[in-house]
């Protein structure tokens, strides 16, 4: 099951994987198959495009890297049983990494990916050889993860044209120009049936808000058991992960490295991947260089 139709010119998955229960994960890959795997994982949302431009970079650089689709998003399929748990999320990462066949991965993870990676490092599920967390941390500010919320449920059945789409995601992210063209939101939405534009995600998923306080203590109990290189980077202009947040997580992770990205919203990457990608490959060519 999904959305609806995709639309002309959305691209399609370059590989698919079996996840958890069945579900079809769509990703894509850049750079030399023999070189160290660096998984990608998007925000609650979001899709594997959100990483494309650091995929490509890293692929440059020598890294295997791989960004797939979370279920319930994008190309990769509904789970049935709308189980959109942070188990299942992290038992799809483990049935990619083993399908790839790849040992000790690098994680980078984004938001919700970054909550699933530090889940399956700090609960002994996937042995990586390295983490970056992007603007995520076990203590976040709920008015800007309240934020996120209400623009991933506002028009559950639908916008009427893509200009109101674009108008949508233009107030959420006021700091980004707006674009010339609509032709990138064919990414994002799906043509339902009633006709309208819906976003590609399972509304199901809004059922995993119960629980949030059970899940951040989890993520802060993984966070103590961190040992392997770390970097946390945060977007300067995030409402989701402050300042506090991330010195919060630093005591917690006193080994770990930061960068705090100015001019940067909370999808870091999308905002300035220039910087993003920059200080990411510098952090990993001195803890897990592209050859093992």
């Amino acid at each position: 099951m999904s959305a609806g139709e995709r639309l002309p010119g959305t691209p399609v998955p370059m590989h698919t994987w079996a996840g958890a229960k069945g579900v079809e994960i769509a990703g894509d890959a850049w750079g030399p198959e023999d070189g160290r795997l660096a998984l990608l994982l998007h925000g609650g949302g979001q899709t594997r495009h959100a990483w494309k431009g650091a995929g490509e970079t890293l692929g440059d650089a020598g890294y295997r890297a791989i960004a797939f689709d979370a279920r319930g998003h994008g190309d990769s399929g509904w789970a049935a049983d709308g189980d959109y748990e942070a188990d299942r999320l992290v038992d799809d990462l483990a049935a990619v990494i083993e399908a790839v066949g790849s040992e000790k991965p690098i994680l980078v993870g984004a938001s919700m990916g970054g909550g699933t990676s530090l889940l399956a490092i700090g609960e002994k599920r996937v042995d990586a050889s390295a983490l970056v967390l992007v603007d995520v941390a076990p203590k976040i500010e709920p008015e800007g993860s309240a934020k996120i919320q209400a623009f991933m449920d506002q028009k559950p059945d639908g916008f009427d044209s893509l200009e109101e789409v674009a108008e949508a995601i233009a107030n959420y992210q006021p700091h980004r120009p707006r674009p010339r063209t609509l032709d990138g939101l064919a990414k994002n939405v799906r043509l339902g049936a009633n006709g309208k534009y819906v976003w590609h995600w399972d509304p199901a998923r809004r059922r995993t808000r119960v629980g949030m306080v059970a899940y951040r203590d989890r993520l802060s109990a993984a966070a103590d058991t961190l040992t392997l290189p770390t970097l946390l980077v945060r977007g300067g202009l995030s409402d989701v992960l402050s300042e506090e947040g991330a010195q919060s997580f630093l005591a917690q992770c006193p080994h770990a490295e930061y960068v705090n990205v100015a001019n940067a919203a909370h999808m870091v990457a999308g905002d300035r991947n220039d910087i993003f990608a920059d200080s990411v490959i510098s952090f990993l060519a001195r803890v897990a260089p592209p050859t093992t």
